[in-house]
């Protein structure tokens, strides 16, 4: 039973990976892309696993000033081998110059590959690691922490953001700082080959680059509003898709046509006016830059009629000319990319500052050896850190002895599902103590807690392994025998038997393969596997049919009576075997007993029987 005050099951599943919600989340992100910002500050963040990796950086560094020489020396070389071997026919020359500039032209491509390995490899590294690090430190956090932030989210700073991060380290890094270095080694070599022209060249840049930035950002607005458009086109038929069944019921096939056909058509007209703004900054680039470059031509052909200038002389310069503008482009782009990663780093940066509010003390109180299963709730007060006027549980005080079964039985919203969450250690109380073995749990390791519970929910929430994994997950080390002693245990070998490669079958996403029921006993049996001292059963036979209840019911008394037992149960038939019922109504407890002493009460637990059983 789910508590009212708890995040709905329908919220649950608007965030859970997979679900039509989730996959609208992500398309948007796809579509809309990320914002960008000026602060770069968060890519400082990076550094440390950059040196962690500083063989591949050194490396890539290396070779990236190798490969920058070898550009502006094939220049020289084009230079020399037009002056001094076509200028000097003489076929020994030629041949030489021929061959210098071959030897130069192979460093280029020797140096540009192993740069692109290096590079590539240390952007791969850093992220791989940045990857494992963001979630292992996710793996940490209490649930309190993704009632503020939506799970779908949380992975798409996992995989889109950390993407960003991979294209900055292994691509935009390296295009930066090969840009810069042929912007200012080529206009310090433009000034020894021919001072003059630089200083025209230098005149006609910005009759060239205004321009294009002017346009680009007219170009990258109407990028942005096309992605945004197609956002919300693809939003509404996510939408659409995962509420289908109500789509149809109600007979508005015809509505959800219409509103993604309009959202299509709004993106559409969009990218018209997108492809018309760059189809004319593609004809003013060619203009604009051909123009400049036959002007400088038409200057540097007259200064070699004049003799101030050699043919090689001007096409080294022309070669030059064009590496100097080329790098002023692409910096303006790679200039877009760092402030769209440093937007991504300071995202992540936000998920590795986030901190758990349930953390091991600094001397964890160790628990006693061997476990007995007891259980004390002494005055406990919570509120859930959304809705924290909202007190869930009130002075909430409840003793369950070693190898007792209890049942939590109460309205919607009594706080039965909160129990077990605030016994696991997922939130921190705001008042009172639980106590297991005679140790406040507050004061243990949170770890050491959980390891001796075993907890079946009622969302049985399985993995898309094989049914042998799933059992497993309960305990890494269980043997092949324990597994199927489990599964048997759990009223599960059957169905497993059944599938096509019995325990090794792979149960898809969610186990959606699975009935309802056959998640329910699966589930079940991971928890018996796990052989622990106290056994937590939220609903645990809620999707079971009468038959598949009563099987599994048997294996579960038969389990209950090895451990203490607390179980949270809507359908009463299902506690009446119980050591004692306790009734949970407002956070409190207001009755316990056996089910004939609390029927002879008349209090709220015989309301509720009356209502379920004369029914």
């Amino acid at each position: 039973m789910t508590d009212q005050t708890q995040p709905t099951a329908a919220d649950a599943h608007k965030d859970r990976p997979g679900s039509g919600a989730e996959l609208v989340g992500q398309l948007n992100t796809a579509a809309g892309g990320r914002e960008k910002t000026r602060d770069l500050k968060p890519l400082i963040h990076l550094w440390p696993y950059i040196a962690a990796s500083r063989i591949d950086a050194l490396g890539a560094v290396l070779f990236l000033l190798l490969s920058s020489g070898a550009t502006f020396a094939l220049t020289g070389a084009s230079r020399f081998l037009i002056d001094n071997g076509f200028g000097s026919r003489n076929a020994t020359q030629l041949n030489f110059w021929f061959l210098i500039v071959a030897v130069v032209a192979l460093v280029l491509a020797l140096a540009t590959a192993l740069r692109y390995f290096y590079i590539t490899k240390l952007g791969e590294r850093v992220v791989a690691n940045l990857r494992k690090d963001v979630f292992s430190h996710i793996l940490s956090l209490d649930p309190g922490f993704f009632l503020k932030i939506r799970t779908g989210e949380v992975v798409s700073r996992l995989t889109t953001d950390l993407q960003i991060v991979d294209t900055l380290v292994s691509t935009s890094i390296s295009v930066a700082l090969r840009n810069g270095i042929s912007f200012i080694g080529g206009l310090i070599l433009l000034m020894f080959v021919s001072p003059k022209l630089t200083l025209f060249v230098l005149c006609i840049f910005p009759v060239v680059l205004v321009p294009l930035f002017t346009f680009g950002k007219r170009v990258g607005k109407l990028t942005r509003q096309t992605q945004d458009s197609f956002a919300n086109a693809v939003g509404t038929a996510g939408e659409t898709l995962d509420a289908l069944e109500t789509v149809q019921a109600f007979v508005r096939e015809d509505y959800a046509r219409g509103r993604f056909a309009e959202g299509v058509e709004t993106a559409f007209k969009l990218s018209l006016k997108r492809m018309g703004a760059r189809a004319f900054m593609t004809a003013l680039v060619i203009s604009l830059v051909f123009g400049g470059v036959a002007f400088v031509l038409w200057l540097g052909s007259r200064a070699v009629i004049a003799g101030d200038m050699s043919e090689g002389t001007l096409i080294q310069f022309v070669m030059l000319s064009v590496l100097v503008a080329g790098s002023v482009g692409s910096l303006s782009e790679t200039w877009g990319d760092v402030q769209k990663a440093a937007g991504a780093m300071a995202r992540i940066d936000e998920l590795l500052g986030s901190k758990s509010t349930i953390v091991a003390p600094a001397h964890p109180q160790a628990l006693p050896e061997p476990a007995r299963g007891e259980i004390v709730f002494r005055d406990v007060d919570f509120a859930y850190p959304a809705r924290p006027d909202q007190r869930v549980l009130k002075g909430f005080s409840l003793d369950v002895k070693a190898g007792e079964t209890v049942a939590l039985v109460g309205p919607s919203g009594a706080g039965k599902s909160t129990v077990f969450k605030l016994l696991l250690r997922y939130y921190e109380m705001s008042g009172g103590t639980i106590s297991l073995d005679g140790v406040d749990i507050t004061k243990a390791d949170p770890k050491a807690v959980r390891e001796r519970l075993s907890l079946v929910a009622q969302d049985a929430a399985l993995f898309s392994a094989s049914a042998a994994d799933n059992i497993r997950f309960g305990r890494a080390d269980a043997s092949d025998e324990d597994i199927r002693e489990a599964a048997q245990k759990a009223q599960a070998l059957g169905f497993i038997e059944a599938l096509p490669e019995k325990f090794g079958t792979a149960l898809g996403e969610r186990a959606k393969s699975l009935s309802g029921g056959q998640k329910q006993r699966l589930s079940i049996a991971r928890a018996l596997v796990r052989r622990a001292p106290v056994l937590l059963l939220d609903e645990a036979t809620s999707a079971l049919d009468a038959e598949n209840e009563r099987l599994v019911q048997d294996a579960l008394n038969e389990a209950m009576s090895e451990r203490t037992t607390l179980v949270i149960a809507h359908r009463l038939a299902t506690v009446l075997k119980a050591d004692r019922i306790v009734v949970i109504d407002e956070g409190r407890v207001v009755e316990q007993g056996s089910h004939d002493e609390l029927v002879m009460k008349g209090g709220l637990y015989a309301r509720l029987a009356e209502l379920q059983f004369n029914s």
